[in-house]
């Protein structure tokens, strides 16, 4: 093979909207500098300047073009690109890779798709298709059928029940979609729905609102290795896009049996498809039994595989753009152990919480209710210990000045209601939960009102019993031990036990109940770790190397939310760069599984950490 025929050909995922955020532009970018460490020559068209992935030191060039048909199929005719890699773009970059194949341009200028086949992305991507190929290989979907027309839609509704599901074809986070309960919501969503899908069609579905929702990462090879990265599990049952639900990896509910059958269906699921990289398999299921059903395939890398990448450790893009020119899992050294190779599945000795960033703040009047479109702009995650401990660091990282799980508003609401608003499926809903708990409603009926399972409402009951101690007994050893078990920060503490934040850090002083900081390194310390990725937790040993005197700490930015986009996170990624070639060492604090700052070897250090002055202190 020439060197000439050695260039990939990479799509972006554009600008920042809401439902993809920078997801596309960490995955892009780990192809980019995977590809390149392979010694390929990496062409790249994105049309977002904020963005790290268009920077120069990424790709050999870069096309920084507007990703339509004619000005793709203009860089195709002058690069001469051996390949195409598209799965790493988002639902854009998939897009543009089918309209490139069907206007017959890969065909005419001898351009390879890398990675997954254009069949296989259609049988994921088109409802019918994937209905089709699920029923092949015995894998139960909810009954459902796809409509071009309107009054069709509608008389099927009526005849199956409501609620329908209604998901439009070939739409980015759900973009046209949702629940109808009615014949009037039905023919609002769908006329909707329909307008909005590029191709004019939508799939109605029976409602499975209220199942519990669980979330498969796996990788496939092109020798037919299969692994599977981590499943995640929804708090939010079924009805709210995952994009919008808060996220525990690994998952907590499931009992081995369920574990065991998901984890089965998803390698058939992949292997069926025969999908080269990474492949991200969501299904609902029956919190009353074993019964369950495939929601949907995600035939590339999705916000979900960000997640799954910084909470195991295990670089996901970077992995499947070597997977998309050739190599096998065992081929390829898994880059934070550097030891072991890709085909070991992570093991992970820590809970991992993702809390998605709503823009409610910026739009009061909006309707802030969630369902199966997307409205996060962003999400923070914190891994610790505990899941009351992640939890609470993750509502401590997503800046809309909250310490701790308790909305000051709601604080003087009665039972009654508390109970309307647990109803109501919104941004707000786990603080009701809390508030719900503090003023003694049951778990049970905390669990009947929202379906949420009665594990992670005992959980969030623990933090409201910590918080009860404190205020009856005042700080004593063994209940501030535990309140930074849960990560409770000092002032929160203080608040509770009616003291001030500075006697709170005396005590703990006193009784040295300090953090200590782990690693987070992919195999739960079986081997030793290459690269310093750490998250604190309130336990025995710490496993920090510290950098010592010529170090420089590097503060990200957070979730991206409305007004802060990517751009700060570029800004970011610079800085640790500057630091290295100025002879620093640079430590980077932040808490966005999206962006390319949280990736493990940017710095010298990575904490993921919210960024509050109690946790940077610590660090």
């Amino acid at each position: 093979m020439t060197t000439e025929a050695k260039k990939v050909l990479v799509i972006g995922s554009g600008p920042i909207i809401i439902g993809q955020a920078a997801e596309f532009d960490y995955a892009g970018t780990q192809a980019c500098r995977s590809l390149r460490e392979e010694g390929y020559k990496v062409v790249l068209v994105n049309s977002n300047p904020a963005t790290i992935m268009t920077d120069t030191d990424i790709a050999d060039r870069v096309y920084v073009e507007p990703i339509s048909l004619e000005f793709v199929t203009e860089v195709i005719k002058k690069e001469r690109p051996w390949g195409l890699l598209a799965t790493l773009g988002g639902q854009v970059g998939l897009n543009m890779a089918v309209q490139l194949s069907e206007a017959g341009v890969l065909k005419e200028y001898g351009v390879q798709l890398l990675g997954t086949t254009l069949e296989a992305i259609k049988q994921a991507e088109d409802r019918e298709l994937f209905k089709e190929a699920m029923k092949e290989i015995n894998q139960p979907v909810p009954e459902s059928d796809i409509f071009n027309d309107l009054e069709e839609a509608v008389a099927f509704a009526n005849r199956i029940g409501y609620p329908i599901i209604i998901r439009p074809a070939y739409t980015l986070g759900g973009t046209g979609g949702g629940i109808a309960h009615n014949e009037d919501e039905m023919y609002e969503i769908t006329r909707r729905g329909l307008k909005l899908s590029p191709i004019h069609q939508i799939l109605a579905e029976r409602s499975v609102a209220g199942w519990k929702e669980i979330e498969y990462e796996v990788m496939r090879d092109s020798a037919d290795n299969c692994i599977i990265v981590c499943n995640m599990e929804n708090i939010d049952p079924v009805g709210v896009h995952t994009g919008d639900s808060i996220v525990v990896a690994p998952s907590q509910t499931l009992n081995d049996l369920q574990y065991q059958m998901l984890r089965t269906a998803s390698v058939d699921i992949i292997r069926y498809l025969k999908i080269e990289g990474g492949c991200n398999v969501q299904y609902a299921l029956n919190p009353h039994s074993n019964e369950y059903i495939v929601i949907e395939v995600n035939p590339r890398v999705s916000r979900s595989s960000a997640l799954a990448s910084k909470a195991t450790g295990y670089p996901i893009a970077k992995v499947a753009a070597k997977i998309a020119v050739g190599m096998t899992l065992d081929q390829i050294t898994n880059a934070v152990t550097g030891e072991t190779k890709a085909c070991f599945e992570p093991t992970l000795d820590y809970v991992v919480t993702k809390f998605p960033r709503w823009p409610f703040e910026k739009f009061n009047l909006a309707d802030r209710t969630l369902g199966t479109q997307m409205k996060a702009t962003g999400e923070v995650m914190a891994i610790d210990r505990s899941l009351e401990g992640s939890l609470l660091k993750a509502v401590r990282s997503l800046e809309i000045g909250l310490d701790h799980i308790e909305l000051k508003k709601i604080a003087h609401e009665s039972m009654e209601q508390l109970i309307e608003r647990l109803h109501l499926v919104d941004d707000e809903r786990i603080y009701v939960v809390a508030e719900a708990l503090r003023k003694g409603i049951s778990v049970e009926k905390i669990h009947y009102i929202t379906k949420i399972d009665t594990f992670f409402i005992e959980k969030i009951k623990n933090i409201v019993n910590v918080e009860n101690e404190l205020a009856a007994n005042g700080l004593t050893e063994d209940v501030v031990r535990l309140a930074k078990r849960y990560s409770i920060t000092d002032s929160v503490i203080a608040r509770y036990a009616n003291t001030t934040a500075e006697e709170v850090k005396a005590k703990r002083k006193e009784w040295n109940i300090v953090p200590t900081y782990k690693y987070v390194d992919t195999c739960a310390a079986e081997f030793e770790s290459q690269t310093p990725y750490y998250y604190s937790a309130y336990a025995t040993e710490d496993e920090v190397r510290p950098l010592g005197e010529k170090s420089v700490v590097v503060l990200g930015s957070g979730p991206i939310r409305i007004g802060q986009g990517v751009e700060f996170d570029y800004c970011s990624v610079h800085s640790s760069w500057a630091l290295r070639k100025a002879g620093y060492q640079s430590i980077m604090i932040n808490n966005n599984p999206e962006t390319v700052s949280t990736d493990f070897d940017i710095s010298d250090s990575l904490y993921f950490e919210p960024l509050t002055v109690d946790d940077v202190m610590e660090i």
